[in-house]
């Protein structure tokens, strides 16, 4: 006998809602038919432990998917603990009445083992996307007898007895036809079905299985083989020890399309409170997009072995957004579609442990690694230092030991830690130059002297550098200073009476070159950094001239944003008796002297100069006069 039953009014409503909205990719239908299946598995498996009457072969447990292309279906079947009529009535009649979700709630307190996917009881309902008729045949552990459940959606379902031999549920889709707008014939091609399996279900803990293709030759003994469709055991839910180098590098290789190996795999496992599993690999090279609007930083996101998203933005910081992998977690909260991961303490908590993780793994390869943390450096470094400079430097303590700079030792790479650990007793403060290349800071007049004194100098070449450097401010309590900027105390107390000497003996001369250059300089003075250059420009504190350059390179660019400039001439050097000479005995040359010199440490310091052609002349003039 034949029932006919509707759905609730709300039911029914929320039906038409969820087939046309809830879900945004139609193809999900199967990851949701496939994990209810495994819900089935799960609950008979646990029954057979709990009761003895219930004789099962565990090790038989599966889920088998055929495709009937003439007739168009896609069936779905299990050996699970099948339905009774009125289970079918009240778990499929009844949306978002999840029998999942009661099964798990009486477990809550009996077994911390058994993972049920479908909480929602609206996962069987995504069959209606693609589908313009759903049969359910199901057989219960409970019950003699067989069902049929059959519905075409909002216009209701019925219900009958059927006959199965096997305990567990058959769910046949009827596919729709093709039309304008959707193409639903793709659901009936096992290449097809055989993807959706390996990217939503593959970690399934059941052999999700299906017939081998055939060819037209083979006889019909081999028409009835299956072939295993997924892995069932994911990597990451391996013992470290089960697990080899090549292992983690081919699974790398395969699930992120790479053809080069991770310069570092992190795999780890969380129990608690916040249960989690993560596989995470930071690449050998940069991806081609990773500087662009393009790259999309993310993790993948599994619940229980059931792929829910490619790419849970919310679990990687920007500063860490190099890092690939993906998160599996019972403890998610997920939407009503399994689809959008929901903003919860649970995924923060997530986020600040994988970010700890990242820096202590980085640390490692630092200190034991060198080798391949500079080749991690030189692919993704920037987006540290970009990571130190974003949001006012919030992420500064995470990630300052991970820098690195050259250095004025060797030219080569050194880590904040190593600079302050090797400082002289004498040096109070970080030094630093920025400049476009690592020749160019290395010939920059200030640095003579400071690397004669035994001081250390740090190359800055990137344009975030200075900026990361100016939001750090300190390392260890050792402030950072520029050589170019502000006053450099290098010397002792006799050579700063010797300068203040001579600058006293200059006054009148420096003050005329003052008025000669007018609101290009800030000041002209004698130098305490310069050895044996005659002239350099050097800045006032706050805004640098490498700032200044990157500033200016910006679309809105302020104009009037520039660096304060302050030309210094050498104590020590000729000159300084040349420009004295000068300006007692021929007063009106001074001026173009004083340009010429103020342009000569423009170009020095990679600026341009406001008059090339005035320079040019003045140049040329000067070399008339000489000879």
């Amino acid at each position: 006998m034949t029932e006919t039953l509707q759905f609730q009014a709300e039911s029914k409503r929320l039906l038409e809602l969820m087939i046309h909205s809830i879900y945004t990719h139609k193809e999900i239908f199967l990851r949701e038919l496939i994990s209810n299946a495994s819900d089935a598995l799960d609950k008979i498996y646990f029954l057979s432990l709990e009761d003895d009457s219930v004789k099962i072969d565990r090790t038989n447990l599966s889920i088998e998917i055929s495709i009937d292309k003439e007739n168009r279906t896609l069936t779905i079947s299990d050996n699970g603990i099948g339905m009774t009529k009125e289970e079918l009535i009240d778990n499929l009649g009844t949306i978002a009445k999840s029998g999942s979700l009661a099964f798990k709630q009486a477990l809550a307190k009996a077994s911390d083992e058994i993972d049920i996917i479908g909480q929602f009881g609206v996962g069987f309902y995504s069959a209606f996307m693609v589908s313009q008729h759903v049969t359910v045949i199901s057989k219960s552990v409970k019950d003699e007898k067989a069902y049929r459940f059959e519905s075409v959606g909002s216009e209701g379902f019925t219900i009958e007895e059927d006959h199965r031999d096997e305990i567990g549920t058959s769910i046949i889709c009827k596919i729709k036809e093709n039309n304008e707008d959707e193409q639903y014939d793709e659901f009936l091609e096992a290449y097809r079905i055989k993807g959706l399996v390996k990217q939503y279900s593959d970690y399934i803990r059941y052999p999700i299985l299906m017939a081998k293709d055939r060819d037209e030759n083979d006889n019909e003994e081999n028409n009835h083989e299956t072939e295993t469709l997924n892995s069932m055991t994911p990597l990451w839910r391996k013992s470290k020890s089960d697990i080899t180098q090549e292992d983690y590098h081919k699974f790398y290789k395969d699930k992120f399309h790479d053809w080069e190996d991770p310069v570092k795999v992190i795999h780890m496992q969380a129990e608690g409170n916040l249960s989690y599993q993560a596989l995470l690999f930071i690449p050998g090279k940069t991806p081609f997009n990773f500087y662009s609007n393009e790259y999309e930083k993310g993790l993948q996101l599994y619940s229980k072995g059931v792929f829910i998203m490619e790419k849970a933005k919310e679990l990687l910081g920007d500063h860490f957004r190099f890092v690939r992998g993906l998160v599996d977690s019972p403890d998610f909260s997920l939407n009503i579609s399994r689809e959008i991961l929901q903003h919860d303490r649970q995924l923060k908590a997530i986020a600040s442990r994988l970010e700890k993780k990242i820096k202590s793994e980085l640390l490692s390869m630092l200190k034991l690694d060198r080798e391949n943390y500079e080749k991690f450096w030189k692919n993704f470094g920037m987006q540290i230092k970009y990571g130190i400079y974003q949001d006012f430097g919030a992420h500064r303590e995470l990630l300052e030991d991970l820098i690195l700079f050259t250095s004025s030792r060797d030219k080569k790479l050194v880590s904040l830690e190593e600079y302050v650990a090797r400082m002289p007793e004498d040096q109070k403060e970080i030094y630093f130059v920025a400049g476009d290349t690592i020749e160019k800071c290395e010939a920059l007049p200030q640095s003579e002297l400071v690397r004669e004194k035994g001081y250390e100098i740090l190359y800055l070449v990137d344009d975030i550098d200075e900026f990361a450097i100016q939001i750090m401010h300190m390392y260890k309590e050792k402030p950072f200073k520029s050589i170019n900027q502000g006053d450099l105390d290098l010397l002792n107390e006799e050579e700063k009476s010797e300068i203040q000497k001579k600058a006293e003996e200059s006054k009148d001369l420096f003050t005329s070159m003052k008025e000669a250059l007018g609101d290009a300089v800030e000041d002209v003075r004698l130098s305490s950094r310069l050895k044996s250059h005659p002239v350099c420009l050097v800045s006032a504190e706050g805004l640098s001239f490498e700032m200044e350059k990157v500033l200016s390179q910006m679309p809105d660019a302020d104009e009037k944003l520039k660096a304060k400039r302050i030309l210094e001439i050498n104590p020590e050097h000729p000159l300084l008796q040349t420009l004295r000479k000068v300006h007692s005995t021929n007063p009106q040359k001074l001026s173009d002297i004083a340009w010429l010199l103020y342009d000569q440490a423009c170009l020095i310091e990679g600026l341009p100069i406001e008059d090339p052609m005035g320079f040019s002349k003045k140049l040329a003039q000067l070399m008339i006069d000489a000879f």
